[in-house]
């Protein structure tokens, strides 16, 4: 108590009050929301197609279908990335994961004659190996993931290539759709469902909303695909994964601070491994909607879909160095991308200015995430 001597009890209780516990006011909390720019970025791509393509269609039913769709296609593999990143690596072999995982379900169904279902779990089996085998080499050899994953694109688009062309003498394999028809598996991830739903409203008459075409009655919208049910569904339990539970935290830890996690307890290596595990079974998701909603896989499926996916999540606030992120926001990134790929499109927009908006949106939150940054750590 020598240290304490002649001073008052609120003296001392100012003295050993750590700074860390000092409360936080509102604003500052929601600034430091991870998904604080990808909401605000929601709602100014939202009202400004509201103002330009609003009476094209774009918010019509058979629209909302459409753009919904391919935000779906982000956003599953944006919630894997997502993960891998918050825990401090990246995976640069997600598009090439998708051609990948599409050949191989294709070729055992069309060419070798398998059951769908069995193609489908061999392409899971493998993709989730190959992720493990990502992890292991980053952790076992110390190289960054940038390094090993980026070979891994190589590899597997080559591979992906060769076995095609070599069993098919094409590039492109067809005819899987016919060949998954009744499979107790494949309309998991080529289905709609909630069609009776539509039909009821059809019937209803819900005129100028739901009944369009030649007949009447006939709904536009027939069900929801299972692409977006697929998201949906990894979204929220990433989400609760991530926010809700030990393993979030360790995530969390892993990406934050590897060498102070692995001092308190935590197995920062099978975290990681877990983690390209993720990616490449949302990349394996990705692929088999694909082939089971257009009946056929190619080679060259997936280009550029891993800078999609990490763009995605940067937009979503993660940071690029580990250890900050959220799953809702890597969510609207993705939603971010559908809508302005499709709003384009309703706008009579020339599409190849979608390439330029991911560049900008990029530069934009990139700088937008290190100032985020230098406020949580106080860095000028």
């Amino acid at each position: 108590m020598a240290e304490t001597s002649g001073q008052t009890p609120e003296q001392i209780t100012a003295a050993i009050k750590d700074e860390r516990l000092r409360e936080i006011s509102p604003l500052r909390k929601a600034l430091i929301r991870p998904e604080l720019g990808a909401i605000c970025g929601t709602v100014l791509v939202f009202a400004f197609f509201l103002s330009i393509a609003g009476s094209s269609g774009m918010f019509a039913p058979e629209g909302i279908i459409n753009w919904g769709t391919v935000s779906a296609q982000f956003a599953i593999i944006a919630v894997g990335a997502c993960l891998l990143m918050i825990a401090g690596e990246f995976d640069l072999s997600v598009g090439s994961m998708i051609g990948f995982s599409g050949i191989i379900i294709a070729l055992m169904t069309v060419q070798w004659g398998f059951p769908a279902w069995v193609s489908i779990l061999t392409a899971f089996a493998l993709a989730l190996l190959i992720g493990a085998l990502n992890g292991y080499l980053v952790i076992k050899t110390g190289l960054p993931s940038f390094i090993v994953t980026l070979a891994f694109l190589y590899i597997l688009r080559g591979l992906t290539i060769f076995i095609s062309i070599t069993t098919t003498r094409k590039t492109i394999i067809g005819g899987v759709r016919e060949a998954a028809e009744g499979d107790p598996i494949a309309w998991l991830f080529g289905g709609k469902v909630f069609n009776g739903l539509f039909v009821w409203l059809a019937d209803m008459g819900v005129v100028g909303k739901f009944v369009a075409g030649p007949k009447a009655g006939q709904p536009v919208v027939e069900g929801i695909p299972m692409l977006l049910i697929w998201a949906l569904l990894l979204i929220i339990v990433c989400h609760i994964l991530l926010t809700r539970t030990r393993f979030g935290n360790w995530i969390f830890a892993a990406g934050g601070d590897a060498q102070a996690a692995r001092y308190v307890g935590v197995p920062v290596d099978r975290v990681k491994i877990l983690m390209f595990m993720l990616t490449a079974f949302c990349a394996t998701v990705f692929a088999t909607c694909q082939v089971m909603e257009f009946g056929s896989a190619a080679a060259d499926r997936g280009l550029l879909k891993e800078f999609e996916a990490i763009i995605s999540v940067v937009i979503g606030g993660a940071l690029l160095t580990g250890g900050y992120g959220s799953v809702v926001g890597a969510a609207l990134g993705a939603l971010i991308f559908g809508v302005v790929q499709q709003g384009l499109f309703f706008a009579g927009v020339e599409s190849s200015l979608f390439r330029v908006f991911l560049g900008v949106i990029l530069l934009l939150a990139v700088i937008l995430n290190t100032y985020i940054r230098r406020m949580i750590t106080g860095e000028r």
